[in-house]
């Protein structure tokens, strides 16, 4: 009896199908993954930012906060390291049908973002320890080629991913071999120039955001002092500036959907029929028979965003002008709509906060006091994750059926292999286990920190002596007599955190 239920278990997991399974794996790594890109991508430049206001100002906090960011973005970036790993096995282990096929093509940017990955780590390396062994501007510029690195390697991933959108820059035979690569047509293929512009102001607005509400929630338990201050402003400074701009880019992404995956478009705004004066129908869902349900219609607008220049009369393309084989789900279609409206709600919501804030700047000159703006900038950096990853399910999911648009469908490039289900669950708990252990060690150097003060573990800036070291160092670059506050610590040490 224990045996025919034994045998019985493993012909239902050798029956088991593959696809959703290798979908699901791909969905939560990169769903993963994701959210430690921004912060890999921008936390390096806001902290150079704070080094060189403690540099230039003789900026004791500044430079305190610079040291202490330095540290959380080596913990941040090696953890992205192991997760980007595993996403790069994954492709061969899950898709080894399209690794085939296509491999020799979309392998290209990723052999440039290893480059500019290692690049990133020994720079990382190089500015941490540097806090002790460099003098002031030689230490600054150290952490230059971090953030020059992280935008080229974003921009490398984005561009297989673009290329997945728009695939271009390769010859195949008759038997469907890649015969000819040419690299620089890969990597700039169509969708590439938007979609990384996308991707990495959307790093810079993400990483910002995510920062800025840590300490927005340190000033409203009580620790309003400068240093909380300073974090705030830097980070979400960097943030409200990159809003607009992503807004004007999203908006022209958009379009490019439009004139080149129209019927993803079709999925985004809900258009079952080629139609002109298409409302935008906020949330809402298609059902099976074609027909609308719910939500809000805004006649006309829908064709207007598409192409302003013929207004409501501009032609919106249909789902049911592709087979039915060729284009999204029912089910994917409402995924797809419903995170459109997400990432564009929040993305609005994001935006109006920084309007909120840019007008204290320009009128009061200082960063709003408001609890109530505190509260909404505390709960800005899950917000901003949240409108990130719905920006990819619109990308991803859009583009259903097709692994590469047009050319080769997901279940054409999925494993064979039964026994994947086995792996999601081994890398559901690698993931968990490692988020966890992020959190708590992060959360423990915020402890470690708050309690030193100042310069933790001997590392005073640019010289093992604090006093006479950073003088010395701050009179050679020309700081003047205001230097001598880099090297001290304050009389009273105020509580402070990331």
């Amino acid at each position: 009896m224990i045996v025919g239920e034994s045998v019985t278990g493993l012909v239902v997991a050798a029956a088991v199908n593959p696809v959703p399974w290798a979908r699901a794996q791909m969905a939560f790594t990169l769903a993963f993954h994701i959210i430690l890109v921004p912060l890999g991508v921008s936390w390096a430049f806001m902290t150079l930012i704070a080094n060189y206001r403690g540099i230039r100002r003789a900026d004791h906090d500044a430079l305190v906060l610079a040291q202490r960011w330095s540290k959380y973005m080596a913990v941040t970036f090696a953890v992205g390291a192991v997760t980007g790993t595993v996403l790069s096995f994954e492709f061969g282990l899950l898709w080894p049908r399209f690794m085939g096929v296509y491999g020799d093509a979309f392998g290209i940017p990723f052999a440039f973002e290893g480059l500019f990955f290692f690049t990133e780590a020994i720079f990382v390396a190089i500015y941490i320890f540097g806090w002790r062994r460099l003098k002031p501007w030689a230490h600054f510029w150290t952490g230059v080629p971090i953030v020059i690195a992280g935008i080229f390697g974003s921009i490398s991933v984005v561009a297989a991913n673009a290329w997945m959108n728009a695939p271009a820059g390769f010859t195949m035979n008759a038997n469907g071999e890649i015969t000819q690569v040419e690299p620089l047509e890969v990597i700039f293929n169509d969708a590439m120039p938007l979609q990384a512009a996308h991707m990495l102001i959307a790093a810079y607005l993400v990483g910002g955001f995510l920062v800025a509400s840590i300490y927005a929630a340190g000033i409203l338990r009580g620790r309003d002092d400068r240093y909380h201050r300073i974090g705030f402003t830097i980070a979400f400074t960097v943030a409200a500036i990159m809003t607009p701009i992503q807004m004007g880019v999203g908006d022209s992404l958009a379009r490019w959907v439009y004139n080149n995956q129209p019927v993803k478009f079709a999925a985004i705004e809900l258009v079952p029929t080629t139609a002109s004066d298409v409302p935008e129908t906020l949330l809402g869902r298609l059902n099976a028979d074609g027909t609308i349900s719910g939500g809000i219609p805004i006649p006309g607008l829908a064709s207007w965003l598409s192409d302003p220049s013929s207004g409501k009369s501009t032609v919106v393309q249909g789902l049911d002008t592709v087979p039915v084989d060729e284009r999204p789900t029912i089910r994917e279609t409402n995924t797809v709509h419903l995170a459109w409206d997400v990432m564009v709600g929040l993305g609005t919501a994001l935006f109006l906060l920084s309007v909120w804030y840019g007008l204290t700047w320009l009128f009061r000159r200082r960063m709003p006091r408001s609890r109530w703006f505190l509260r909404a900038a505390a709960c800005a950096g899950v917000l901003a994750v949240i409108t990130m990853e719905a920006g990819w399910i619109v990308t991803e999911v859009g583009r259903q059926p097709w692994i590469v648009y047009n050319r080769m469908k997901v279940e054409e490039a999925a494993t064979a292999n039964a026994g994947v289900w086995i792996t999601f669950i081994a890398v559901f708990v690698l993931y968990a286990a490692l988020g966890v252990t992020t959190i708590l060690v992060l959360r423990g150097m915020s402890r470690r920190f708050r309690r030193a003060g100042g310069f933790v573990e001997g590392d005073t800036p640019y010289g093992p002596a604090p006093d006479a070291a950073v003088e010395e160092a701050a009179v050679e670059e020309g700081l003047g007599e205001d230097a001598e506050q880099v090297g001290q610590e304050p009389a009273v040490v105020e509580e402070r955190a990331p």
